[in-house]
């Protein structure tokens, strides 16, 4: 499932705009001034043909020479304060524009770690890859030029009008007629380039997911020979994002040929009057030459505004996109009035008749668990496919919460202590270990508020990966490849181990930390655990029946429900469920180790 794809309608464009405020206020002044620099900017240039016009029609037209120095020196005058001020504009917004995107992009960023986990299940990374970079870059442009310039150039047509009326009430009528029909073309193309800016933004998500499980999964689609089909895959998408391209050029290409064409027409109808009315002497040279001036000045602020227009339309359906993100709900958040764990949590880990629905689902997953580790005690958590193991280990650290019951950690509701206290208490290792594109010693540190060396020192020793750290180029500065791929199934394990107790937790919480090792990297691995084990509370979800043997008792997960507890041996004697789980398990093991 990925995001929705609604088209968007013209009031939803612009509220979306409008919930930008608040991140536009600490910069509203500087804004405020780019607008008044430009719209004085493009002041000056209008003024510039009403200095020509009193040059022609005086010193020119009556052959006084030694009048001429002042109506130039004007004109040069007005031609430097106009690039001055264009500058000024420039040099006002620039910085304010970044600001704004690297505030909107921190916040999008936090917003998405604070998201509960089934909200980035239900996402594609490419997506909101493309909304955290490239939407974003889109809003800054139209902070810096667009907005800016659309209000500018609009008051500009309207003052360039307003100059035309002066010089000649005829020639202002002549460019107004045809400016007019500006509004209505513009309108009509701007519903449809919405909805295609739109689509192509979505596509554009859809294409980085598509690059981005590829470099991911490169290795698998190598041992597959399936290169060529997400080759295809990835052509048919470029040529979906080409197609809507080429339509959202199609009507801008109407729309710029509609906006060229008025301007021209008045043009012409400005020589044709003019040419009469200089004939018929009801005209001066000077006026006709100062009104086709002010017309061809006003070509630019007419034929940008099909090209501002499509920027914000692009801007608004690129808001509507951020906030879709920004919009949705935190799920799992920091009670308002925490309780305290005690200061030494002993980390005594309760399930008190647990349930747990994912949402929108008609069943619940967690059918009522009750389950009791003790401080210190490793509980190995067995069953089925699809039982719930994972989603009840997710619940101690409140990556998820329960929909019924409670956890509690020394007596105390999970969801009543304070996320971050929690979660220096609570340390969980997962099935997969993922590493980050950075050092092995940035990679421990993960794990633990303000970590020191000797703690990633220590945890590496705990996790029987510090041997191994040694003997890499640069030992812990070592970077290691994106996901630690350039790493063994071990050395990964390992190092998550590490991660995971670096902040010396209370409780530990680990999801079948031997799944995908060969056997003689289980054997390592199994080692680091008993040493990792020794002195916390401990979950663990258990796929090898070496796993199990690690715990001082096993509970048994069958459809959502604890049925036994008990020791490994005890459970193996008395309890025929567990008996057969555990032979599928072995049998599982044997077809790894053959294949």
């Amino acid at each position: 499932m990925t995001e929705p794809k609604d088209e968007p309608a013209r009031g939803q464009n612009l509220a979306a705009l409008r919930r930008l405020s608040p991140y536009l206020k600490p910069v509203r002044w500087r804004m405020i001034g780019s607008a008044t620099a430009v719209l004085g900017s493009m002041v000056c240039g209008l003024l510039i043909p009403l200095v020509l016009q009193r040059i022609l029609d005086g010193p020119v037209a009556s052959g006084d020479t030694s009048a001429l120095t002042w109506p130039i020196i004007l004109a040069v005058v007005l031609g430097a304060t106009e690039a001055l001020l264009f500058f000024t504009r420039r040099r006002l917004i620039s910085g304010p524009s970044t600001r704004v995107e690297a505030e909107l992009r921190e916040d999008l960023y936090r917003h998405l770690q604070r998201l509960p986990i089934s909200f980035h299940d239900r996402w594609q990374s490419g997506q909101l890859l493309s909304r955290a970079v490239s939407d974003l870059s889109t809003l800054r442009r139209f902070i810096a030029f667009a907005a800016i310039f659309l209000v500018v150039n609009s008051l500009i047509l309207v003052l360039g009008l307003g100059v035309l009326f002066v010089l000649d009430p005829v020639l202002g009528a002549i460019s107004t007629v045809c400016a007019l029909p500006l509004i209505l073309i513009s309108t009509l193309y701007e519903s449809k380039y919405s909805v295609l800016a739109r689509r192509a933004q979505d596509q554009t998500g859809d294409l980085a997911t598509t690059v981005e499980e590829s470099v991911l999964g490169i290795r698998v689609l190598k041992a597959f020979g399936r290169g060529p089909h997400l080759a295809a895959t990835f052509a048919r998408q470029a040529r979906a994002l080409r197609h809507t391209e080429l339509r959202k050029v199609h009507v801008m290409g109407l729309l710029w040929a509609a906006i060229i064409i008025l301007p021209e027409l008045a043009i012409g109808g400005l020589l044709l009057y003019g040419t009469f009315g200089i004939t018929n002497g009801t005209m001066t040279l000077g006026t006709l030459v100062a009104a086709v001036a002010v017309a061809t000045y006003l070509r630019w602020p007419t034929d940008s505004i099909g090209w501002l227009l499509a920027e914000s339309n692009q801007a608004a359906t690129a808001a509507i996109r951020y906030w879709e993100v920004r919009d949705a709900p935190v799920t799992i958040t920091g009670p308002t009035r925490p309780r305290e764990l005690p200061d030494e949590v002993t980390g005594h880990l309760r399930f008190e008749d647990v349930r747990f629905a994912y949402p929108g689902a008609d069943t619940d997953v967690l059918r009522g668990v009750t389950l009791d580790v003790r401080p210190g005690e490793t509980v190995a958590l067995v069953g089925a496919t699809g039982s719930g193991k994972t989603t009840l280990t997710a619940l101690v650290g409140r990556l998820a919460d329960v929909t019924g019951g409670r956890v509690t950690i020394d007596g105390v509701d999970v969801r009543d202590v304070d996320l971050t206290r929690l979660r220096t208490v609570v340390a969980t290792a997962f099935e997969e270990p993922v590493l980050f594109s950075a050092s092995v010693r940035e990679n421990i540190a993960l794990g633990g508020t303000d970590a020191t060396e000797q703690d990633v020192r220590q945890a590496l020793r705990v996790a029987s990966a510090d041997e191994f750290v040694d003997t890499l180029p640069w030992g812990l500065d070592t970077r290691i490849g994106e996901q630690g791929l350039s790493l063994s199934g071990g050395q990964r394990q390992r190092l998550a181990l590490a991660r995971a107790v670096v902040g010396r937790p209370s409780v530990l919480v680990l999801d079948d930390p031997l799944s995908a090792l060969d056997v003689h990297t289980e054997a390592e691995v199994e080692h680091a655990l008993r040493s990792v084990l020794a002195d916390v509370t401990a979950l663990v979800v258990a796929h090898r029946p070496s796993t199990v043997q690690l715990a001082d008792r096993v509970a048994l997960l069958v459809d959502g429900r604890i049925t036994a507890v008990g020791t490994h041996s005890d459970l193996l004697a008395d309890n025929e469920e567990y008996r057969a789980l555990l032979s599928s398990l072995d049998d599982e093991l044997r077809g790894e180790e053959v294949a």
